[in-house]
Order: C-alpha cells, then structure tokens, then sequence
C-alpha cells in the first residue's frame, strides 16, 4: 500500500465560501515578476547608436556660404532645396544626420535657420550639404 492510496480517489474538494478562480487568473499568479522594470528599455538605449557631428573643411564652408547666400537671396521665391543636416540626440551625445527635399518657406537670419514648407526647422550651423533643385539658380 503507497502513501497516498487511502486518499487518492476521492473527489476533489469545492468550497461553497468561496468561488472558484478562473483559469486567467490563476495562470496570472504564475507569470514573469518585472522587478527591472524599465532596465531592458536602458540597454536598449545604451546599445543605440549615434553619429558625431562631422566639422566641415575650409573649401566645403566656403562652397556651402556661396549656395546659402544664392538660397537667401532668392528665399522670397520658395526655391526647392535638399538639405543634409545634423540632428542632435536628445538622449546622449551625438546624433544623426537627416535629409529633406522641399521648397523653402522662410530664411531667418535673426536666428540663421531655414523653415521649410512643410514646418521643419534647420539651423544654419547644423547643415553639412545643401543642394538647389530650381536648375535656373544653381550656376548663380
């Protein structure tokens, strides 16, 4: 005779004080305890990777003030423009370069930045390449 035999045909107890659990809130009793929480976010912001800002040589300075000034003058105009600029991370160091294509809203020199149509704002001194698009501008 095993240990349990006396007992192990009997059916199985119901309390009438208390109602039974479902099984989702039994299986909930069981699943993973976030005691971390946010710490997998943090890897993956530590693992995220950013650009340096790149300083510009003396010719690319020279050859990029000739093209803002042509940009400037004709800004009134809306020329079509595609800008490669600097964006810095809000996070940590660094940041990333993006491009946008599109007519120029408005040339701020209070503030040197460009607005473009479609509302983006770049610092004059966050451009690293600018071309214009408007093929009437481009040998001014």
């Amino acid at each position: 005779m095993g240990n349990y035999d006396d007992i192990i045909h009997l059916p199985h107890h119901v309390s009438t004080k208390h109602p039974q659990m479902s099984a989702l809130d039994r299986a909930a009793q069981f699943s993973p305890f976030a005691a971390l929480t946010g710490h997998s976010a943090a890897i993956a912001e530590t693992g995220r990777l950013t650009d340096t800002k790149h300083e510009l040589d003396e010719d690319k300075k020279k050859e990029l003030d000739q093209t803002l000034q042509i940009i400037k003058k004709h800004a009134a105009e809306k020329p079509e423009i595609a800008v490669t600029y600097f964006v810095p991370d809000d996070q940590k160091e660094g940041g990333s370069y993006q491009q946008v294509t599109g007519a120029i809203k408005k040339f701020d020199a209070s503030f040197p930045k460009i607005i473009m149509q479609n509302g983006t704002i770049i610092p004059i001194e966050d451009i690293y390449e600018v071309e214009i698009l408007n093929a009437a501008w481009k040998n001014i």
